[in-house]
């Protein structure tokens, strides 16, 4: 996994494992923990918390927004189990 130091989520880094397993025609991975700065889940460092994934591409056709939000999900689930609190998914 791509994390920065103390193994924190890091924006490149997940991109890099949903262009791997999705292989996106479109993809944008936004860090916005520090919005989210004193709210639930919050690091206390500003990033590797909350991120916002723009993506899409020929692995989503013909899915339900559920199963497509389940392949990002499982994409990556490392992420969520080192520290990555939210992720707002929007398939385009």
């Amino acid at each position: 996994m791509n994390t920065s130091a103390g193994g924190i989520p890091t924006a490149p880094a997940l991109e890099a494992d949903l262009r791997a397993a999705l292989a996106p025609r479109f993809l944008e991975v936004l860090d916005e923990s520090a919005a989210h700065a004193g709210h639930a889940g919050a690091n206390g460092l500003g990033y590797g918390t909350h991120f916002r994934v723009r993506i899409g591409g020929p692995a989503f056709a013909g899915l339900s927004r559920v199963r497509q939000h389940r392949l990002v999900y499982d994409a990556l689930q490392k992420y969520l189990d080192k520290g990555l609190h939210a992720l707002a998914i929007e398939i385009v």
